[in-house]
């Protein structure tokens, strides 16, 4: 026992010794007497990489089947790999720990072979089963299979150097490791039997160089999903230059079902000289124990084919990702002149025709000239969008190319970019090394693609793309049809389809009305949805052009956010408004609508007009006029309009009855106004309004008062009145409004009080003062004249009032024709209620001679330091003799 033991160390010894001679030349051990009736089974010679290349019985019931000899270059030697099977037909374990492989090359080296790390664990063959053991060696500089062979020994303590030489296999002359052009080929990856072919080699040129596309059918015949298992893959010229590949974008993170098939595509750089006949595709994995890479697989590629990729007006390109249809289509476009430059909007139809969500990899998106010139587009809503089975949408591009440029001849190019260093090879990874070190493999210059030697299995220089090098592989080049964007004319509907849906658009008006010491010009626009489903809006932000002057940085945009999701067949109105210089003339309009992603702006809709600025919409004297907005429904009617006549002006007054049209308590929006004249002049006017909500069907008084030169005929004014607001939002009483929307003109009657002659009935809104007598009285001698009034003050609760700037004036006119008065607050100095008194004195001098007579009481409607007479009555006075004493 002891002794065998001594031996099968001294045998370990020796074989470890002959590892380190690789380098030698050295014989076959000669086979012993007692194997010289086994027999060696040699692969009969095959066009195609069989994976039986011969057997060599070991012992009883166990053979050791050769398969998949590969050789792949290495900075610090070539490595060859080899597999043997073994096969356990007896009734007992066989120790893997008997069996050892060398490679004899051409000129007569022995190398023993090594188990890669992944199989290094294996020391068994357990009966009735087999086990598959992969091997590794270097060979040097050695750079072809031919001549080479594979012996075997089994450990055997009678065999002189305790090792018996069980036979040997010598790869067929035509052997190649490549599987044909389309052939299947049974492999295992992750532990998964999978069948491979090479599919397509597809050859691209772009921005002055070439590219590579190569497609490799894969077919998961396991029980398991298979994932990308980190292999690198390399193009492989005829001459022997290796491209390492970058898996395409649409193939990151794929996964093969069981039984599912599935394309798989590597792009790469290559030289423009390259020849592309013969070419293959290799797989190889990195051992990182080992610190060097070891052919898995290949496979030869069919002939390389140049596809066409132009793609006619209208039509629809197909292209695969993660085995899905997509259908590309560039469905309209149409262009403007402005400046120098055409406008260009472009509808682009994405479709997801598969079974299966995907996420589009990034694309450059960009236009070309007939001459090939490029302009960049936005590629927003195209690059990673996310697409559900059937899914459909349509984005909305646009690109401002010179006029200088024949614009008649674009094409929209989409090119699909690739980062190198990702078929498998984490970034910093070097793709070649020493076995045994960790060197990285210098960057080849690709000069020895056409003319390297060794042929189709000899591997050459090796070419890495960085981690950061970028492929750029064209998609398809778009005819783009020219056509004119027409004018978009008022109250006309067009329907538009972008990446939000399908809508009718109209250009509801154009309007200009006054705001401060400018104008502000508002382009009305209706949306309906035309779809079966609700259309949501982005957070939309609006635009205004006039001719050349663009006015983006004061464009402001009103829409209700209600409105932002649109049932089926419902609209939605949208606002879009700036401040100009009253003084501005132009002759188009531009409208855009757009939303902001990630700092850059997304187009949503855009028409150029040159139609005139809309008149004001009228309302007949005595009409209402409506507000509509959530919350704020309601109706406006004129109730008077006065004038006050001063020294050197005059106020135009105006009250108008605000009824709330909501089914709740709500706070009404902020009106305001200007006054127009009949000659055209506009007065802004001071609105003052409740700041209480309104309660439902409740009314409140609303006044608006301007003061107007005397020159100014102010009997034939008109009020032009509408909600204000203040950003995306109505303002509301007490908030400050940045413009106002849906202006309407009011045609007001305004009226010159003339004073009733008796104060039974005054009215001063919301106050009706009802007198129902007066008493004077004088003490005879004395200077003073006392009044009592009894009075009724009635307030009206059917509306509420705003801040009550009214004063009521009351002048008192003596026997002696002079006057004097007294200013009155209602509700305070004149209190509210039924048979109330009020006292109020004058003093004069003049009074002590009084001995008789009237005095009269007129009273007046004083705002803003100017006058109304609303009613004037004449009372007798009383004079009393004084009191004597006897």
């Amino acid at each position: 026992m002891r002794k065998h033991r001594t031996t099968y160390i001294a045998l370990l010894l020796s074989t470890f010794i002959i590892g380190q001679m690789s380098v030698y030349p050295a014989s076959a051990a000669p086979a012993a007497a007692n194997n010289a009736g086994s027999k060696v089974t040699a692969a009969p010679a095959a066009s195609a990489a069989p994976k039986n290349l011969g057997s060599i019985p070991l012992e009883a019931g166990v053979k050791a089947t050769l398969e998949d000899v590969s050789i792949w270059s290495q900075s610090g030697g070539n490595i060859l790999t080899y597999t043997l099977n073994y096969s356990n037909t007896g009734g007992s374990n066989a120790s893997l720990n008997h069996y050892f492989s060398r490679v004899v090359t051409s000129g007569g080296s022995v190398i023993p072979g090594n188990p890669v790390t992944a199989d290094a664990a294996k020391n068994k063959v357990v009966s009735k089963q087999t086990e598959r053991v992969t091997y590794y060696v270097n060979i040097g500089k050695i750079n072809s299979l031919k001549g080479l062979k594979v012996t075997m020994y089994v450990w055997d303590p009678k065999s002189k150097g305790y090792l018996r030489h069980a036979g040997a296999l010598s790869l067929p002359a035509n052997y190649s490791p490549s599987a044909v052009s389309g052939q299947r080929q049974n492999i295992t990856i992750s532990n998964i039997p999978v069948s491979a072919a090479s599919e397509s080699l597809q050859i691209y040129k772009y921005g002055g160089k070439v590219f590579a596309k190569v497609g490799i059918n894969f077919s998961n015949e396991g029980n398991k999903v298979l994932t990308d298992p980190g292999y690198t893959a390399y193009l492989m010229s005829a001459g022997g230059t290796a491209f390492e590949l970058a898996l395409d974008n649409s193939m990151a993170g794929y996964k093969i079902q069981p039984l599912e098939k599935k394309t798989i595509y590597y792009v790469t750089e290559i030289p423009p000289y390259l020849k592309t006949d013969n070419m293959k595709v290799q797989y190889v994995q990195r051992d990182e124990t080992l610190k060097f890479e070891l052919p898995k697989f290949s496979s030869k590629l069919p002939a390389a084919v140049t596809p066409d990729l132009n793609v006619g007006k209208g039509a629809i390109k197909k292209i695969g990702i993660n085995s899905n249809t997509i259908e590309l289509q560039l469905t309209g476009a149409n262009v403007y002149g402005e400046d120098a430059s055409g406008v260009w909007t472009f509808q682009f139809r994405l479709k997801n025709a598969g079974k299966q969500a995907v996420v589009l990899p990034s694309y450059d998106l960009s236009v070309r000239t007939a001459k090939g010139t490029t302009f960049p587009i936005s590629s927003n809503g195209v690059s990673g969008v996310s697409l559900k089975p059937m899914e459909e949408k349509v984005v909305q591009l646009t690109a401002q190319i010179p006029l200088e440029v024949e614009q008649n001849s674009l094409k929209l190019q989409m090119i699909e970019s690739v980062s190198g260093n990702s078929s498998g090879n984490a970034p910093g990874t070097p793709a070649q090394g020493t076995p045994g070190t960790s060197g990285s493999t210098p960057e080849g210059s690709g000069t020895g693609g056409a003319a390297g030697t060794g042929g189709s299995n000899s591997p050459g220089t090796t070419i890495s793309p960085s981690a950061t090098a970028k492929l750029s592989i064209p998609v398809a080049y778009f005819a783009v049809p020219y056509t004119l964007r027409a004018d978009t004319q008022k109250a006309m509907n067009y329907r538009i389809t972008n990446q939000y849906g399908t809508f009718d658009y109209s250009l509801m008006s154009l309007q200009r009305f006054p705001w401060k010491n400018d104008d502000i010009l508002i382009a009305k626009l209706n949306i309906t949805n035309t779809q079966s489903v609700n259309l949501t809006l982005p957070d939309l932000k609006g635009a205004l052009k006039l001719d050349n002057n663009d006015l983006s940085a004061s464009t402001d945009l009103f829409m209700e956010k209600e409105a932002s999701s649109i049932a089926p067949g419902k609209s939605a109105e949208v606002y879009v408004f700036s401040k100009i210089p009253y003084t501005t003339d132009f002759k188009s309009t531009r409208v855009n609508l757009y939303s902001v992603v990630k700092e850059e702006n997304v187009p949503f809709l855009s028409l150029n007009t040159s139609s005139v600025t809309d008149a004001v919409y009228k309302v007949d004297r005595g009409g209402s006029y409506t507000i509509v907005g959530k919350g704020k429904n309601a109706k406006v009617q004129e109730n008077k309009t006065v004038i006050y006549q001063g020294i050197n002006s005059n106020i135009v007054y105006t009250e108008m009855f605000l009824s709330s049209e909501e089914k709740r308590q709500s706070k009404m929006a902020r009106l305001q106004a200007y006054f127009k004249t009949a000659d055209g002049q506009l007065y802004e006017t001071t609105p003052v309004q409740p700041d209480m909500a309104a309660t439902p069907g409740g009314k409140q008084l609303v006044t608006f008062w301007a003061k107007l030169p005397k020159s100014v005929d102010a009997s034939d004014v008109t009020l032009y009145l509408g909600p204000g607001i203040n950003g995306n939002k109505f303002t509301e009483a007490g908030q400050e409004s940045t413009g106002f929307i849906n202006v309407s003109a009011l045609e007001l009657s305004p009226q010159y009080i003339t004073p009733v002659n008796n104060l039974s009935k005054v009215t001063l809104y919301p106050y009706t003062l009802s007198v129902l007598n007066s008493e004077g009285r004088n003490a005879r001698g004395s200077d003073t004249i006392n009044i009592t009034m009894n009075y009724s003050l009635l307030r009206d609760i059917s509306y509420d009032v705003g801040s009550f700037d009214h004063k009521l004036v009351l002048k008192m006119t003596d026997p002696y024709g002079q006057t004097q008065e007294k200013s009155l607050t209602l509700g305070t100095d004149l209190t509210e209620g039924d048979n109330n008194r009020y006292s109020v004195s004058f003093s004069s001098e003049a009074y002590k001679k009084l001995a008789g007579g009237t005095y009269s009481i007129r009273l007046y409607d004083e705002f803003q330091g100017e006058r109304i007479e609303l009613a004037n009555q004449a009372y007798t006075l009383k004079i009393e003799r004084a009191t004597t004493s006897d």
